[in-house]
């Protein structure tokens, strides 16, 4: 088995939006409230809360102080306790591991968009084609496509610019899909050409953000907050519809696809960059890659990214190169290509070893 998730837009009506914004803030006040619960017993007892601590806490509220939580589904309420301990524990992992941590803050009702049901049908279910909410009733939707198999959970998810969303959760079977091609390839990721391919083949980069920049720097300097966030929901989708298309035409022609097992949270840390690799959307894109390639039946295999722009793919020879040196020359065999290709060979060479190592043909 495995899990799919199915997004799709509601049509509330003024009613259901104003109960939908109550559940919302109610969620997001219990969160802080929880949040601070937390400190002050450990600064007074040094004792940490559990989750299971934190919702027999939330029962006994709903009964005293905070009767306007029996507006939201019970489950909902529990689920705002998870959230905060997931934070608790993202914040101890970091700090264990040595990575910068930041402690769990205080949400604002701007950072808190989104309210899950974490056991479906339960609080939240689909019925004549609307998503039927606890609390709240009967939603129009657009159910662009059927649902897949079991529904396990569902998330509500209100965007910056007013829209309401719900997600599916979904566990369905798993099926083993062959890939009807025998071609392999692999590509290197940059700035000036978003993918370089081995075969020689190359996909532009588009950088929506830098298109909407101007427009998104009058809107801030007007303090127009909704426009800001439709300039900056617009990006969003033209990233995301950018990345499955490219993803998909990847995996329907290649049955194999090595690429680099880039970290891209610790590559935006230098700040003359980090603008635009998030505008080049790597994360994203690896991310639908490597779902729509076990949809397809393709293999993606990750290599260590270490040196495959400095090593010269004919000879191996090994010379540093600054970001602007854009083309590859090599002082040993003299070979000479574009720093991309050369990488994206480099990357071939090193997916083909891994596979010797492991036993398995690059063609299977």
């Amino acid at each position: 088995m495995q899990l799919k998730n199915y997004q799709y837009r509601l049509q509330p009506s003024k009613k259901q939006v104003t109960l939908l914004n109550r559940q919302l803030a109610l969620c997001q006040s219990l969160y802080n409230k929880l949040l601070e619960q937390r400190i002050q017993v450990y600064e007074d007892e040094k004792k940490s809360l559990t989750a299971f601590d934190q919702c027999k806490f939330i029962a006994i509220l709903k009964r005293t102080d905070r009767k306007e939580l029996r507006d939201v589904h019970s489950q909902v309420l529990q689920n705002t306790a998870m959230r905060l301990d997931l934070a608790f524990k993202s914040f101890f992992r970091r700090m264990k591991s040595g990575d910068k941590a930041g402690f769990p803050r205080f949400k604002s009702k701007d950072r808190y968009d989104s309210i899950t049901f974490p056991q479906c049908p339960t609080g939240c279910f689909i019925k004549d084609g609307k998503t039927v909410i606890g609390k709240v009733g009967h939603i129009k939707m657009k159910l662009h496509r059927p649902v897949g198999g079991r529904i396990k959970t569902a998330t509500i998810r209100r965007t910056p610019t007013g829209k309401w969303f719900v997600t599916f959760c979904c566990e369905i079977e798993s099926k083993q899909v062959t890939h009807p091609s025998k071609e392999s390839v692999a590509f290197d990721l940059g700035l000036k050409t978003f993918a370089s391919f081995s075969d020689g083949s190359k996909i532009e980069n588009p950088r929506f953000y830098r298109r909407e920049e101007k427009d998104l720097a009058r809107a801030q300097r007007k303090g127009m907050k909704k426009v800001v966030a439709r300039i900056h929901e617009r990006i969003q989708n033209k990233r995301k519809d950018f990345c499955i298309k490219a993803a998909r035409s990847i995996v329907k022609k290649y049955s194999t696809i090595y690429m680099e097992d880039l970290k891209v949270n610790r590559m935006v840390h230098n700040h003359c960059l980090a603008k635009s690799i998030h505008d080049a959307s790597w994360g994203i894109f690896t991310q639908w890659l490597l779902f729509k390639a076990e949809e397809a039946g393709t293999r993606v295999v990750k290599v260590n990214p270490a040196y495959t722009s400095q090593d010269c793919s004919s000879c191996g020879h090994r010379e540093r190169k600054t970001l602007g040196e854009r083309e590859h020359k090599c002082q040993c065999c003299g070979f000479t290509c574009d720093r991309d290709l050369n990488a994206s060979l480099n990357i071939y060479r090193l997916g083909i070893q891994s596979d010797l190592v492991r036993g398995k043909s690059p063609l299977l």
